[in-house]
């Protein structure tokens, strides 16, 4: 299957609006630097050394899923797990390409530090 088959086999069954979320998250991730999209069955991760972001297509909305360095005090997070000692992922269900406005955008500028190597002094 080439990549915009699964692609979209991926939004398949989602709402026009989904797809353009997607595209200014994707959007949004960019302008951080450099990063792959790793394609799953039932999702898509945003890799620079290691994911820092997640989506999932659903009918009306996109469930984004960002990784953090700590937990967030927000009534937009619609769902936040500790994973280890040092790292959150924070769930976000997004119904609108609006959404995708500065707030979202600085969680994902610190997502992306996260997943980057190590800088030593």
């Amino acid at each position: 299957m080439s990549r915009r088959e699964a692609m979209a086999d991926l939004f398949a069954r989602s709402e026009p609006i989904v797809v353009e979320i997607y595209r200014q998250v994707k959007a949004a991730a960019r302008a951080c630097g450099p990063f792959v999209e790793e394609e799953k069955k039932t999702s898509i991760h945003f890799v620079r050394h290691t994911a820092f972001a997640g989506v999932h297509a659903q009918k009306s909305s996109l469930l984004l899923t960002i990784k953090s360095s700590k937990g967030v005090a927000s009534a937009r997070i619609a769902k936040q797990e500790r994973v280890s000692a040092n790292r959150w992922h924070l769930d976000l269900k997004l119904h609108s390409p609006a959404e995708v406005d500065g707030e979202l955008k600085s969680w994902l500028k610190a997502a992306y530090a996260l997943a980057g190597p190590a800088t030593s002094k």
